[in-house]
């Protein structure tokens, strides 16, 4: 499993370069704060692995608040047969401590 560093992500958002990026957190945690992805709540994950199911060979850059529930939905889309799901280790919180 690979994981992604806030530095990396950032970069490769400057650069248009994140074509795939989910949200595992509850909705009210999307509302108050979210970085632009799809929010898919970890609990939510495996009814709607339909809706990504045509991405099991892409990048998927999931993340949480700090990286532990996006760690469990990057081992259950793995576990799915999911190729390339990257863990922003850390979750918002190191994204957001890391403002430039």
């Amino acid at each position: 499993m690979a994981d992604i560093t806030v530095e990396e992500l950032k970069e490769r958002m400057l650069n248009g370069e994140v074509k795939h990026f989910i949200d595992v957190r509850e909705e009210w945690e999307y509302d108050e704060d979210n970085l632009g992805a799809k929010l898919i709540p970890l609990g939510d994950i495996p009814h709607r692995v339909p809706e990504i199911e045509d991405l099991k060979d892409a990048e998927l850059i999931i993340h949480c608040k700090s990286g532990a529930r996006a760690g469990r939905a990057q081992k259950y889309l793995i576990s799915r047969g999911f190729t390339n799901v990257r863990n922003l280790i850390g979750g918002i919180e190191a994204f957001r401590a890391d403002q430039d």
